[in-house]
């Protein structure tokens, strides 16, 4: 039975709906529970994450390699590898690459719910204003 176990956790990322290619990089699910998941993020160079709040979930991000411009709120920070942050429920936030190297984050969310259903994207909410090329 433990094998079982052990050969379902393997290959959680080919069962996880949240695994997979998005314009942005790569998402790998690593482990998944009732109230967490833990995932593998790969962001390309020069892309980023849309803005985008969670209700009923907080995150915590950790550089594998790197670097992170990350933007909780009104804070901007820059994180190098081996470096976190935390990014509570209800509050803006998006991680960009501004490098030259893909950008490897591993990310813990955590909360009583994890559905898609509970992101919004303040771009497709018009909350926020895009900024034009070269601004």
């Amino acid at each position: 039975m433990a094998s079982n176990e052990n050969n379902t956790q393997s290959n959680i990322n080919e069962l996880s709906p949240h695994s997979g290619t998005r314009y942005w990089g790569e998402v790998e699910v690593i482990e998944e529970g009732e109230t967490y998941r833990i995932s593998r993020l790969e962001i390309k160079p020069r892309h980023g994450i849309k803005p985008q709040i969670h209700y009923h979930r907080n995150e915590h991000w950790v550089v594998v390699s790197g670097v992170a411009k990350v933007t909780c709120g009104d804070t901007e920070i820059l994180l190098n590898r081996n470096e976190s942050t935390y990014v509570p429920a209800a509050t803006l936030h998006k991680v960009e690459n501004p490098g030259q190297i893909p950008l490897v984050i591993l990310e813990i969310q955590n909360g009583e719910y994890l559905g898609e259903d509970d992101t919004e994207r303040p771009y497709d909410l018009n909350l926020v204003k895009p900024v034009a090329e070269g601004e």
